[in-house]
């Protein structure tokens, strides 16, 4: 993990995380995209709904600078129980999706991944603070920095508008 505390970091791009192999990604590698990251779980109730709908989106805006960064957690209700190489397995076999899968990791607490305190940051009122269960997302903008932040009960396709307009095509 990054040295320097969530607090310190100007950008998403100052952050290096772990992938679901265990090798550091340097997140600046997303520098100039538009991000949706979102905190996955294998065994929720929004599984389904939400990986169908993540899959399209990212098939229609990955070619236009759209990346999908994909945290599995198993902090709420215990729904992503397994270790990295089943929970990508699951993802790529059931799902096919073809977006980045990363270590699991913990979005709150006070274990929870520094890339985590830095997208909390700055969302306070109705959504501030912790992320409220799996499958939470925030947008983050070309320069690295989060513009938005919906409910785990968004729908990805609710996004696409965002998504759109980060993008410069609308």
């Amino acid at each position: 993990m990054a040295t320097q505390p969530a607090s310190e970091k100007k950008t998403l791009y100052d952050f290096t995380v772990k992938d679901a192999k265990g090798n550091d990604v340097d997140l600046s590698v997303y520098k100039g995209k538009v991000l949706l990251i979102v905190n996955v779980a294998s065994k929720c109730g929004l599984t389904n709904d939400n990986y169908a709908e993540l899959n399209q989106i990212y098939l229609k805006y990955k070619e236009k600078g759209f990346e999908i960064l994909a945290f599995p957690c198993n902090q709420f209700g215990a729904q992503e129980p397994g270790t990295n190489e089943e929970i990508a397995d699951f993802v790529c076999t059931r799902f096919k999706s073809e977006f980045p899968i990363f270590d699991k990791i913990d979005v709150n607490g006070d274990n929870a991944a520094p890339v985590y305190g830095f997208l909390k940051t700055g969302f306070y009122g109705i959504l501030g603070g912790d992320v409220q269960w799996n499958f939470a997302k925030f947008l983050v903008d070309k320069n690295g920095q989060p513009v938005d932040r919906y409910y785990p009960t968004t729908s990805p396709f609710t996004v696409e508008r965002d998504i759109q307009k980060h993008l410069g095509l609308l």
